[in-house]
């Protein structure tokens, strides 16, 4: 398994993308306070370019390369946000960029990796029709793989945001960051244990997407056995990687009900005045479903994105 990022290399990650990368801004809501019972801090990457935390990550690991490999171009499979991040970091870089991506992914994120200049290469909906395209298109360009989470330079990155949430905001109690793949939640436990050792760190996933939680469970990493879940960002499973960091420095992992996202979401949407998709609502649909207490608490949460199909809103 490979070593785990440590602060160092996120700030040596902060360094590298920050003529690229927003510093985002971290607003409040007296209204979303009362209706969860704490003092929430949103650290609002749906501003970022792309769109999305994804850029932190990608532009970290494009940067990174050496010349010779960066002039064979970077190839990665995705459903959405960390293709659009890759193919924007590679045209910065002045490379080609590879993405593998399934029918199914949302319109707007198609749209969006081939606006940023990506060679797209479409196929089924499953990890395996991913994994084999992208054999191929590797095999045939001699492009570097850089995977969406596991991945060192991407967890740097990624915990870029969760250092600057914890310089600006000091002496939170908690950081929440949603969990798919566990790139953003590694990279911050990393970032905010380091920075705020007080500060906890939990994890929030869609009920029907559950990795993390039965991972932790079984001691282990898990395939994904349920994916049906609205915040499409968040279905894929723990690496060991992601894993091995998750256990050591994240508190708790909750779940979340698809009711409990939606409601999140039109809440962050009506009383913000901001839009985000619903991976990024799952943190908040934890509290105010009281799937975790922290009634007093001031609490830290990366609202990972904004990048949503607004022709298929999750209600009428």
């Amino acid at each position: 398994m490979m070593n785990e990022p440590t602060i160092r290399d996120i700030k040596e990650a902060h360094r590298l993308i920050r003529p690229f990368a927003h510093r985002t801004p971290v607003l409040t809501c007296s209204a979303l306070n009362e209706m969860c019972g704490a003092e929430m801090f949103f650290k609002c990457e749906n501003f970022q370019k792309g769109g999305a935390f994804k850029i932190r990550g990608a532009t970290n690991a494009v940067f990174s390369l050496d010349d010779q490999e960066a002039a064979r171009g970077v190839a990665t499979h995705s459903s959405g946000n960390h293709a659009a991040a890759l193919a924007l970091a590679a045209r910065w870089r002045g490379t080609r960029a590879y993405v593998v991506m399934p029918d199914s992914a949302p319109e707007p994120k198609k749209n969006a990796v081939a606006y940023y200049g990506a060679q797209i290469h479409y196929c089924g909906p499953t990890a395996e029709a991913r994994e084999e395209v992208c054999a191929e298109v590797l095999c045939r360009t001699g492009a570097t793989f850089i995977h969406s989470y596991n991945d060192r330079r991407i967890v740097s990155g990624a915990g870029t945001a969760g250092m600057e949430l914890c310089e600006e905001i000091p002496d939170l109690d908690i950081v929440m960051a949603p969990i798919g793949g566990g790139g953003l939640i590694s990279g911050t436990a990393i970032a905010v244990s380091a920075v705020s050792p007080k500060t906890q760190v939990i994890g929030a996933e869609p009920e029907m997407a559950d990795n993390a939680s039965c991972c932790l469970q079984a001691d282990r990493v898990l395939p994904a056995s349920n994916r049906d879940t609205i915040a499409d960002g968040l279905r894929m499973p723990l690496s060991e990687l992601t894993f091995s960091i998750i256990k050591k420095h994240v508190r708790e992992v909750v779940t979340v009900s698809e009711e409990g996202i939606t409601q999140a979401m039109r809440h962050i949407w009506e009383r913000m005045k901001i839009i985000v998709e619903a991976s990024s609502a799952v943190t908040v649909g934890a509290l105010l479903t009281r799937r975790i207490d922290l009634s007093g608490k001031r609490v830290g949460i990366i609202l990972t994105g904004g990048n949503v199909d607004l022709g298929n809103l999750p209600w009428r």
